[in-house]
């Protein structure tokens, strides 16, 4: 471990954390591993994890199981469906506290852990109703529309079957969207106004476009081999048909609705806590999006201590790489000079193609297990990418923001790689999957503390693998370590501590090397999904800590693969339950947690 990881660890505030962690799946701290124990109770769970995961893939089709046909449908999100959807977790939180957890075995209670841990975030969710706002500055139900176009792989026959008939449903279900953003304008649950400036454009490039050129006509311009030319023709020709008699025409209804009823009318404030009940609605996001149950003003705190700690750390790069001036100057080259930056969106996504594949060479020395899963890299599609971040991963696809070039630091792709692409989502996504003998909710679902915190841990990790090869790439990881931190700040700041908008935007612009483009796009992305932002860093932090403590008890047996895929191995989970795999593993003495090959 360097140097500079050491004074990171050294900061932690691990009473906070550790307090803050008992109260979500305690009794996974108590667990000691293995499998579940059979009994009445065991069986009772099983029956009703089983029995609403199956309800909860017919209200929502998966579209990243590729092992099963695309399912020809949208969902159900009428009033009366949403209605339908709490009370039924309403039940299933009822059933859980009935159940004697005291009688489960050790693995069933990190799965009872996990699992409620799920339903009672669903139950809040849909208790504040956040269905009736279903678009921010961030994503858009009309963009997650589009996503299996691009990312599933279309096989069958049956694939395109259904992806024409899901199609075929999108005036219902706009419709059903539309319906909802008029109940929630009518009691101000809407995203601020100021945080949607453009956000129709995405809509309106549909709205206008003939079929073929749509994302949603791009499964059809690649069919298998295999299928016959009259199949084909068919095919496409039942896609351009649907596209233009039902996507383009909902489209433009939905672009009049946003701009003429919508838009104009959507909250002046911007704090969470200006919503209806919105201290309670923040304080449930906060539990949602971290597992811990803080206080914004510790939150805060913490984020204005880690970022001075982070402040000497960029001090002592900058002093490495010879900069005269203090960091406002720094900032300011880093930005501005053209050693930095690429003039074709190719030479962006060859940059971030090489960085991942040299992530690959040094794979093996810090992870025993690897996935099997491989993912591509592509940029971000043309509709999203003026409002995009600069990268998102996950399963099977490392997306880069090619749009607006000067904003694209080249000193920044390496952190934003190991985030987004291996070791960081493109890599723990599919280890859960790929995990054996785990019930489905834990390798399919997704919590932000545990996921998002594993990517910035591995941000820094680069740094012990020797990913960053100059100076000013360890300044590019330390500011995206400062931006995480700071987003403890201005989260907090913005929906709780009375911060507007224009301070949040010149503090992160003050405290990172982020491009003024990124600034804007990023805080208004907090201010719009309250809380998810204090997921990376908070859980970051807790897989650091959880490290240290695994070094510290276990001196030179410590064995970092075996604590990666300790970590990995337990799919997506509270950030007690990683407190509780760590006491396990430091008890057994470290060993890795896969059979060793012969």
């Amino acid at each position: 471990m360097t140097e500079l990881t050491r004074r990171g660890l050294a900061a932690l505030p691990t009473a906070a954390l550790a307090m803050a962690a008992e109260g979500v799946g305690a009794r996974a701290a108590q667990a000691e591993g293995g499998a579940s124990a059979d009994g009445p109770e065991a069986a009772k769970f099983k029956a009703i994890y089983e029995a609403e995961w199956a309800w909860r893939n017919q209200q929502f089709p998966d579209d990243e199981d590729e092992s099963k046909p695309l399912a020809p449908y949208l969902p159900d999100d009428s009033a009366s469906s949403q209605a339908a959807r709490l009370a039924r977790w309403r039940q299933t939180l009822a059933a859980l506290d009935a159940l004697d957890a005291r009688a489960l075995g050790d693995a069933d209670q990190i799965n009872l852990a996990v699992y409620r841990g799920q339903i009672e975030a669903r139950v809040a969710s849909w208790a504040f109703g956040d269905w009736q706002a279903p678009f921010n500055s961030d994503s858009s139900f009309w963009g997650d529309m589009a996503f299996p176009a691009r990312s599933h792989s279309f096989r069958t026959e049956a694939d395109y079957r259904g992806w024409i008939a899901r199609l075929g449903q999108t005036p219902r279900w706009f419709d059903q969207q539309t319906a909802a953003m008029r109940l929630g304008l009518g009691r101000g649950f809407t995203p601020p106004k100021a945080t949607l400036t453009g956000r129709d454009q995405s809509v309106a490039l549909v709205a206008a476009a003939a079929p073929e050129a749509t994302e949603f006509y791009h499964p059809f311009t690649a069919m298998p081999d295999a299928f016959a030319p009259a199949l084909r023709a068919e095919l496409a020709a039942a896609g351009r048909a649907v596209i233009a008699d039902k996507v383009i025409p909902a489209h433009q209804r939905l672009l009049e609705f946003l701009r003429q009823e919508y838009l104009p009318h959507c909250r002046d404030s911007i704090a969470a806590n200006a919503l209806p009940d919105g201290a309670a609605y923040y304080r449930s996001k906060i539990r949602e999006f971290t597992t811990l149950d803080l206080a914004p003003e510790e939150i805060h705190a913490i984020g204005l201590s880690e970022g001075a700690r982070i402040r000497a750390e960029m001090d002592a790069v900058m002093a490495e790489a010879k900069f005269a001036g203090g960091l406002p100057a720094f900032l300011q080259f880093l930005r501005t000079d053209p050693q930095f930056y690429v003039s074709t969106p190719q030479a962006l996504l060859d940059r971030a193609a090489w960085t991942a594949k040299t992530f690959d060479g040094k794979a093996r020395l810090w992870f025993g297990r690897l996935p099997r899963a491989r993912f591509g890299i592509r940029p971000v599609p043309p509709a999203l990418a003026p409002f995009y971040t600069a990268g998102r991963g996950g399963l099977y696809e490392y997306l880069v923001n090619t749009y607006d070039l000067p904003a694209r630091p080249l000193y920044s792709l390496t952190a934003l790689t190991l985030h987004e692409s291996a070791p960081g989502h493109a890599f723990q996504i599919p280890l859960a999957l790929e995990t054996p003998g785990q019930p489905a909710f834990r390798r399919k679902g997704y919590i932000s503390a545990y996921g998002e915190g594993w990517a910035v841990y591995c941000e820094r990790l680069g740094v012990e693998m020797g990913m960053y090869a100059t100076p000013y790439e360890r300044f590019g990881m330390l500011s995206y370590q400062a931006w995480r931190a700071a987003r403890l700040v201005v989260d907090t700041g913005v929906h709780a501590l009375g911060w507007s908008r224009q301070r949040a935007i010149d503090y992160v612009a003050a405290n990172t090397a982020l491009s003024q483009h990124e600034v804007t796009t990023e805080v208004d992305r907090y201010i719009s999904w309250p809380a998810q932002a204090l997921s990376y860093y908070l859980g970051a932090m807790a897989i650091w800590r959880a490290r240290h403590r695994a070094e510290q008890a276990l001196g030179p047996k410590f064995d970092i693969r075996n604590f990666h895929d300790a970590v990995l191995e337990l799919g997506s989970v509270p950030l007690s339950v990683v407190e509780a795999r760590t006491d396990r593993f430091i008890t057994a003495g470290g060993p890795s947690p896969y059979p060793q090959e012969v």
